[in-house]
């Protein structure tokens, strides 16, 4: 099995474009793809809906995508061409409850792709790409945590200078950096980027180091 890991520093700055890409440009994977989301309070996470009802019966849940329309960020991972799709929704700072699961439903997965940047805490990936957007000024703080992880960086294309503050690229000044002008978010050279770097584990889901 190989795991990509795709992360960013924000919302909405393209990571399910790219997991979505990467899918779409890489059938012969196989992929089981997974969205990560954790919310904040007053939000459930049986459905993702605000409710008053977050207690410790809906810290968490893993539920798989069956709609394939695309209208959603987990139909799209679908409809793009995965074989299976898994949405794991949490409390904030409660993901690691929902690890066990996630784990056995991935165990017999060929490949996996997930989308998310707290799974690093947890999983040890054959490749972690995080996203990036200048004109985003919202840095997560998991985006700084693993930044220096990253094997890779897609940027998006830019001349101004980048609105986040108090955020270096020096842990991947000497990764390769990608950048896009989207649309499209996934070119030929990142999907080469990532076949060349796909390789076997004896071990299924390998845990991150404590």
């Amino acid at each position: 099995m190989s795991l990509i890991v795709i992360g960013g520093h924000s919302r909405s700055v393209g990571k399910t474009s790219v997991v979505s890409g990467l899918i779409s440009t890489l059938p012969e994977f196989e992929w089981t793809a997974v969205k990560i989301t954790q919310y904040g309070h007053g939000i459930c996470s049986a459905n993702g809906e605000p409710c008053d009802c977050a207690t410790g019966d809906h810290s968490w849940a893993v539920t798989e995508e069956r709609n394939r329309s695309g209208d959603s960020d987990t139909s799209r991972f679908l409809a793009a061409g995965a074989v299976q799709v898994f949405w794991a929704r949490t409390e904030q700072g409660r993901l690691a409850e929902a690890m066990p699961t996630l784990r056995e439903r991935l165990k017999l997965a060929p490949n996996v792709i997930i989308e998310s940047n707290s799974v690093l805490k947890f999983l040890r990936p054959d490749l972690y790409i995080t996203v990036l957007d200048p004109s985003t000024s919202d840095f997560k703080n998991s985006a700084r945590e693993f930044l220096d992880r990253a094997d890779a960086v897609i940027l998006h294309q830019s001349d101004k200078v980048p609105a986040w503050e108090a955020v270096s690229l020096k842990p991947v000044a000497d990764r390769p950096i990608f950048r896009v002008s989207p649309p499209p978010y996934v070119t030929p050279e990142i999907t080469e980027f990532v076949r060349s770097h796909l390789t076997k584990s004896d071990s299924p889901i390998e845990k991150a180091d404590a």
